[in-house]
């Protein structure tokens, strides 16, 4: 799906506010649905929530393979701004106070099977500083299980872990987990090296 001229010009606002995102366009697999094909959406945002020691969180949901730690996102609902739905998802699903920091970067993903085609879908990533609150998913349809803090440098590591995953297809995802975690895997390289360079 292409971008609306709204979305293009609200990305362009984001930019002049909180920096210049990187822009990545990545092919991948996919042989899974969720997120990529929900109807109720055309991208996320993605959320590095810094906490007061440096690090960065990341989730595991109930359903997910064993290790499958990662930053946390959310869905963009069609006609809501990218920055309304960065405060929404990061509140409902950290319950912590937070104050946005800086455009990270903009991920187009297309299909390997046909790369010249429309992007299949969009990521937002922004960091955002913790001030306040307890940590803990205030929507529970999240179904997350558990937090950690990882250091900026770690994504990379933990894109690794995501890329290697081997578990067998999931109604969960409607499809490939293997595909499902390189695809989570790309911006967890992206977030590391525009935090760490």
């Amino acid at each position: 799906m292409e971008l609306s001229a709204d979305v293009r010009r609200e990305i362009a606002e984001l930019s002049e506010r909180y920096g210049e995102p990187r822009a990545v366009d990545a092919s991948i697999q996919d042989g899974f649905d969720d997120p990529i094909r929900r109807r109720d959406r055309y991208g996320e945002v993605l959320m590095a929530v810094r906490r007061p020691n440096g690090k960065v969180l990341v989730a595991i949901k109930t359903f997910y393979p064993r290790g499958a730690y990662r930053l946390p996102t959310g869905g963009i609902h069609h006609g809501e701004r990218i920055l309304d739905a960065l405060i929404r998802e990061t509140h409902e699903e950290t319950g912590l106070e937070t104050v946005v920091r800086c455009f990270l970067a903009t991920i187009s993903y297309r299909s390997r099977s046909s790369a010249a085609a429309a992007p299949l879908f969009h990521t937002f990533a922004f960091l955002l500083d913790e001030v306040g609150g307890t940590l803990g998913a205030l929507d529970t349809s999240e179904r997350i299980e558990a937090w950690r803090e990882m250091w900026p440098a770690e994504l990379n590591h933990q894109a690794a872990v995501l890329e290697q995953i081997a578990t067998e297809g999931s109604v969960g995802i409607g499809g490939s987990w293997a595909d499902w975690g390189r695809f989570r895997a790309v911006a967890h390289r992206v977030v590391a090296d525009a935090l760490t360079s």
